[in-house]
Formats: structure tokens, sequence, C-alpha cells
């Protein structure tokens, strides 16, 4: 039976519930915490090393962490601009990636002294296949780009041997969402041969025995490809490691797999922020709320409404509150706050029950929530090692915990 993973992917240093949430998981037995560099820019990282210290060294020996490194973003971007990394591949305006050797050791020692760590436990190269994704896009052939592909894995594989060597890390792998996808889906990712790759790169670098030991890949009840690369690591010795749990594409679109209980406090906010803003100077901020409540059961997945949130509905609210006098700003940002924070309570709602009606086939021998379904699936595979779940508050531990029970 699989075991929990907490993971932190939008965990933040400053963000007390995420800091609670990380200790309560910690003190109810979770016993690996998974995380990356550009988890909020480092800031994941850093919280791993602040709610460390708050527990003897006896319970932390049984807590392994895992990081991750390849992605070019935030600062490593502004670095990058000024003195550019070795074998950049430059997928969009954004999103630069990178697992040069010299990359790998420069991103090893800031994780290191933001986890204020002498040694990690396992070290990930994460999504290796956006050199694919870009070759792809430029028109590579197949077998050459496949060629060049392991060519940076196995520079890649002695960078981290070496590591192992010297005792900065235990052991590596990769994280990859390419290896969940089919064979004869271009964006595959070829594993068969990893293990070949580790081997001589273990040799290359004078070490006995290799230490790829663990592989991660989006696996959930809708999108089982990937267990057929759960299934050839397990033969092969090697931990798999699942994410995106309750995150699920199917047909091109993604679904949360969870259930959510409709706002009861939702229409109290909406009308006491409708009230304040039915007057002239406030009318654009009006009309937007009109706008959002009639779509609320508009959006696909929790996903596409975070997206909306930051690109459209905060900078339009943002124009709205300039136009307020000081005296009144505070209380206007008080009132908006508690209205988003029931609008997305509303918006998790819909998007559950639409979930549940385009998925019922999913579900149909579900007695219970959809996550309990989707999460006993995947508990139930004996080629799964540990579940990857977010946890950023201390109530979700709880409600994970109690599905492990």
């Amino acid at each position: 039976m699989s075991n929990f993973a907490f993971g932190t992917y939008r965990i933040s240093e400053h963000n007390p519930q995420h800091i609670q949430a990380l200790k309560l998981a910690i003190q109810s037995g979770i016993t690996m915490i998974d995380t990356s560099s550009n988890y909020m820019n480092g800031s994941a990282e850093r919280a791993i090393a602040l709610v460390f210290k708050d527990f003897e060294e006896d319970i932390l020996e049984d807590v392994e962490v895992v990081s991750k490194f390849g992605y070019i973003q935030n600062d490593n971007m502004a670095r990058h601009k000024e003195n550019p990394f070795d074998e950049v591949v430059e997928y969009s305006e954004n999103c630069f990636h990178c697992i040069s050797q010299s990359f790998i050791e420069d991103q090893l020692g800031k994780t290191l002294a933001r986890l204020e760590m002498q040694t990690l436990d396992c070290y990930l190269i994460h999504n290796p296949e956006y050199y694919l994704l870009d070759a792809i896009n430029r028109g590579i052939e197949k077998d050459e780009r496949l060629d060049e592909m392991y060519k940076r894995l196995f520079d890649a594989f002695m960078a981290l041997e070496l590591a192992v060597q010297n005792g900065n890390i235990k052991s590596y792998g990769i994280s990859s969402n390419s290896f969940s996808k089919a064979r004869t889906d271009e964006e595959f990712l070829p594993f068969d041969d990893l293990l070949t790759l580790a081997e001589d790169a273990a040799g290359e670098i004078g070490n006995d025995i290799h230490s790829f030991t663990t592989i991660q890949l989006p696996i959930n009840i809708l999108e089982t490809e990937g267990l057929k690369c759960a299934s050839w690591a397990k033969k092969n010795g090697l931990r798999v490691l699942v994410n995106r749990p309750l995150n699920a594409q199917y047909e091109g679109l993604m679904y949360r797999l969870a259930d959510y209980d409709e706002s009861r406090d939702y229409y109290a906010h909406f009308n006491e922020l409708m009230d304040v803003c039915d007057n002239d100077t406030l009318r654009s901020m009006f009309n937007l709320l009109e706008q959002l409540d009639d779509n609320k059961h508009k959006f696909g997945w929790i996903g596409d409404y975070d997206s909306f949130l930051y690109s459209e509905i905060i900078p339009h609210m943002k124009k709205s509150v300039e136009l307020i006098d000081e005296e009144n700003k505070e209380t206007m940002l008080n009132y908006i706050d508690m209205f988003l924070t029931e609008y997305r309570k509303m918006v998790e709602y819909e998007c559950s029950k639409s979930t549940k009606v385009t998925l019922k086939d999913y579900f149909l021998k579900c007695s219970t929530s959809m996550q309990e379904c989707a999460i006993k699936f995947l508990s139930q595979r004996d080629n799964v090692d540990y579940i990857l779940i977010g946890m950023r508050k201390p109530r979700y531990v709880s409600e994970v915990m109690t599905l492990l029970d």
C-alpha cells in the first residue's frame, strides 16, 4: 500500500498556515517531503528548513527530503540574463530549462543552503523532456533528438554520481511528465535505457554502483498510461513517486478530482460588496462582481479560475481600489478579501458538480467523495510507493491522514 508525501508546490516560508501544515504533517507521521528549487522561487525549500528547526534530530532522521532542479525562472532567469548558463533550452519567454553539469552544481549548492543541509536525500532532474519539446518545435528528427536527450541525461547523471561521491546527495532520479505519455507520443521520454546510462555514468566517475533510485510521474484514476513506467521501475528496483493524484487531464482538459461544499457565506459577502460598490465611482467594480457571479459555474477547473484571478480580476479590482480615499481603502480591501475567499469556494463547488457529471463513468462505484476514490485507486497500486499531495493548510493534512487510515 502506498504512503503519502507532502508536496510543497506553492508552499512559502512567509505563510503561517503553510508552516503549521508542514509541522503537523511531520507530527502525523509523514516521512517524505517533495520540493523543488523553483517552487515559490526557493521559498518552499526555506520553509522546510524553518520547520525542521522545531524537531529533534531523531524525528528528522525518518523524514526524507526530495528536491528537484532544471527550471530557469525568477531569480535564476535574472542570473542567466546576466551570466548565461550552459546548454539552456529556451522553451518559452518565461520558462528556460537546463540540466548541464555546471547548472547542477550551482543549483545543488543553493538548494542545500536554503534547506540548511549538508546532504540531500534525493535529487531529481525536473522534467528533462523540455529539450524534446523544444526539439520537436524546431523540427529535429526523432532519432537525432533522442540521441541528444540521452547525451544530456548521461552528462547530468555523471554530475549527480559525483555529487553522491562527494556526499552532497544520497541518490538521484528523474521527475518527468513524459513518462506518462504513450510510447507512440512524440513527447514520450523512453525510460528503458536509463539504468544503463546510470551504470555507465557511475563507472565513469568511479563509483562501484549507480545511485539512480527514483522516478516521479503523473498517474491518477484518469491517466493510467504511466503505470507501465511504474511497472518497469519496480521490476528494476526503483521506487515510484506519483504526482497529480487529484489534478487529472481528460480529453485535453484539466479536472480537480475532489468534492467541495457550497459556501454558506458567499451571498452575504457578495451582497455586502455589491452595496458598497453601487455608486458612480465604483461602477466598474460593481459590473465586474455581477459578471463574476453570473459566471461562477463556467470555469473548467479551479486552475482556470486561479489564472483568471491573477491575470484579470485582481488587476481590475486594484484599479478600482485606487479610486478610494485612504481612510476607506483598508475597509474596502477587507470586503474584497472576504468576497474572493468565498467566491473561490463557490467556483470549487461548481467545478466539482460539473466534474462528477462529466466523469460519472469513472466514479460509478464510488460511494464516497471523488478524492477518496481517486486516492484509493492509487493506494491500491502495487507499483506506487508514494503519493504526493499538496497540503497547504493543517485541515488538509488531517483530511489526508484520515484517508490513509
